[in-house]
């Protein structure tokens, strides 16, 4: 009897194997479902949506979609796979495009309604600029890669700050305008800096408490600081507290 019940344990086991490689296997395809955003087919911009509103929206952006379809190669299609970087170029000419019109309209809409430059930067223009890191950051977190999504974050305000801001100057001052100068025309800028760097400080100690896991009141609590420090930088501008700021930055008093 030995025997044959040693052969029933192996068979056991080697039932037992299969069934947890299977199960992994599934857990594994299921987990790459999952972590897409959707179906990684080429755009269509005749691909009409079934909701009402979805049409509504399809018809007022399908000349840009259109546009961009036929000017953008789709790299996910065969015949254009090699042709990556016309890809990547194209792209980056519509984002120039893009951005120049949108901080146009920005400049015509605080000009009729009478807000200031400093404003319209700190509020509608930066949320416009923000807003493609936000969705990427959204798609990379799905994925998994929270740390990718941080990360993507950082370095898209380091490479506007020392790319985004000293090129157009040296363009104007080196180029268009030899010699030129490009004045800062800001209340309270000093005050602001000093606030950012706080602000970096102060998200890098609740990443740290959250245990380096983004969690739903982490979100909440860099929500806050956002509104804190709009709310303070608006009031600067519009120099709201002029003792404080004569106190703080006598050289702009």
């Amino acid at each position: 009897t030995g025997a044959p019940t040693t052969g029933g344990r192996a068979a056991s086991s080697d039932m037992l194997a299969g069934m947890g490689t299977t199960q992994v296997e599934e857990t594994e395809e299921d987990g790459d479902d999952g972590s897409d955003d959707g179906p990684d087919e080429p755009a269509d911009p005749f691909d009409i949506p079934d909701s009402a509103l979805g049409k509504a929206f399809w018809v007022v952006a399908f000349p840009l979609l259109f546009t961009m379809w036929v000017t953008i190669p789709d790299c996910r299609r065969e015949v254009f796979r090699k042709y990556f970087f016309v890809t990547f170029f194209m792209c980056i000419v519509w984002i120039g495009a893009m951005s120049y019109v949108m901080v146009w309209m920005a400049t015509l809409f605080g000009i009729t309604a009478s807000i200031p430059a400093p404003v319209m930067g700190l509020t509608i223009l930066a949320a416009g600029t923000s807003i493609p890191d936000a969705l990427s950051s959204m798609a990379v977190a799905r994925k998994g890669h929270g740390d990718m999504a941080v990360s993507s974050s950082i370095g898209s305000n380091i490479f506007d700050i020392l790319i985004g801001l000293p090129v157009p100057w040296f363009i104007s001052t080196a180029m268009v305008d030899p010699g030129s100068t490009v004045s800062i025309q800001s209340e309270g800028l000093g005050i602001m800096i000093v606030l950012l760097f706080l602000m970096v400080a102060a998200v890098i100690i609740l990443i740290d408490l959250a245990g380096w896991l983004l969690l739903k009141r982490l979100g909440y609590a860099m929500m806050f600081l956002y509104f804190l420090f709009l709310a303070f930088s608006l009031t600067l501008e519009y120099q709201m507290i002029p003792s404080f700021q004569s106190c703080i930055l006598p050289w702009e008093a």
